[in-house]
């Protein structure tokens, strides 16, 4: 049986001709699925043979929900998947709606050193279904209307990018969940050809880069992802991103106590920006568990801030939501602080 979840609007009219039915049957099977979170075929306006056949031929395949761990401004999912594998899921509240952090692989090969996901060994990419099945299960458990996508989780997602792109066009059709692109993020360590891949694809969604660090001696230090692509080479993979879609670009900067948070990181960050459209997006170090590292105090992220406001640079400071319960940046160990 083929799974709808993992079913874009166009592969689901090429199925229904395949199984002898009208490629239109989409039209209603689509906004049932996703709109009304619908699980099972009864209930639509067809004919019983066609409900019949769709039966016959199409299952739900969502992921099982094993935990859900709640707070004020996140709650965080844990997924167990057919194979037996668990991945995380978070749901974000923002004040201006609910926003998903959806996870692209069984675990992650990036290992940086101050990410509990990068300590978890990648097992398997994530289906076009599995990703679907986090985002239509925290709708359906939480009763929410999602209004946006971040695509942060476990897992680098230009690794998986062709599924990805696939979940892209199911969460972005009117016909389903018709979440805007402007309003999913997806997040790299800095993949180079798969950012230039990104930017030529059909779905030209916001693109953060997980820098870290102004230059690539200190980067190869906490990101083994550096020995692969230079900042040069990503910096200029940005810069042909934002230009060809008039998009800014987000630049991720975790601040690391003592490790890149000082006023010469941030003039060099400064200087390897050197005004392309972009701006940086500082995030305050979420503890976990051994890692070696802390937050930089608040004066000095105060610090970091001012030296980038001054060179002209565009800053934001990132809101950390559930980091009580591990749910913020970084933090997500499909289950395994268990």
């Amino acid at each position: 049986m083929t799974d709808i979840y993992g079913l874009t609007y166009e592969a689901l009219e090429a199925e229904l001709v395949n199984i002898g039915e009208k490629s239109s049957r989409a039209g209603i099977i689509y906004p049932a699925v996703y709109g009304g979170l619908a699980d099972v075929f009864d209930g639509l306006p067809l004919k019983g043979e066609t409900l019949a056949r769709l039966r016959e031929n199409f299952s739900f395949d969502a992921p099982e929900l094993l935990d859900v761990r709640t707070s004020e401004t996140a709650d965080k999912y844990l997924w167990k998947l057919n194979d037996g594998c668990t991945v995380e899921s978070v749901l974000m509240k923002h004040e201006f709606g609910y926003n998903v952090c959806v996870s692209t692989q069984v675990g992650c090969n990036m290992g940086c050193k101050f990410c509990l996901s990068g300590r978890l060994r990648r097992r398997r990419d994530l289906t076009v279904s599995e990703m679907t099945g986090q985002v239509v299960g925290i709708a359906k458990h939480s009763g929410c209307r999602i209004g946006g996508i971040s695509v942060m989780g476990i897992g680098e997602p230009m690794e998986n990018l062709a599924n990805v792109l696939g979940f892209i066009g199911i969460m972005t059709h009117p016909k389903g969940l018709a979440i805007g692109i402007k309003h999913i993020t997806l997040s790299t360590c800095g993949i180079v050809p798969k950012i230039y891949e990104l930017a030529d694809s059909a779905y030209p969604v916001n693109l953060a880069i997980s820098l870290h660090a102004p230059d690539d001696a200190l980067r190869e230090t906490i990101m083994p992802v550096a020995k692969r692509y230079t900042l040069a080479e990503i910096m200029e993979a940005a810069r042909y991103y934002s230009e060809k879609l008039n998009r800014r670009v987000t630049l991720e900067y975790v601040m690391l106590d003592g490790v890149n948070d000082s006023d010469e990181c941030a003039e060099r960050l400064a200087e390897l920006i050197g005004g392309m459209n972009a701006y940086v997006n500082i995030i305050r170090y979420n503890s976990s568990p051994e890692s070696g590292f802390k937050c930089s105090p608040h004066e000095r992220i105060m610090g970091f801030y001012d030296v980038l406001k001054k060179r002209g640079v565009g800053v934001t400071m990132r809101r950390s939501l559930g980091d009580d319960i591990s749910a913020a940046c970084g933090q997500l160990s499909a289950g395994t602080e268990k």
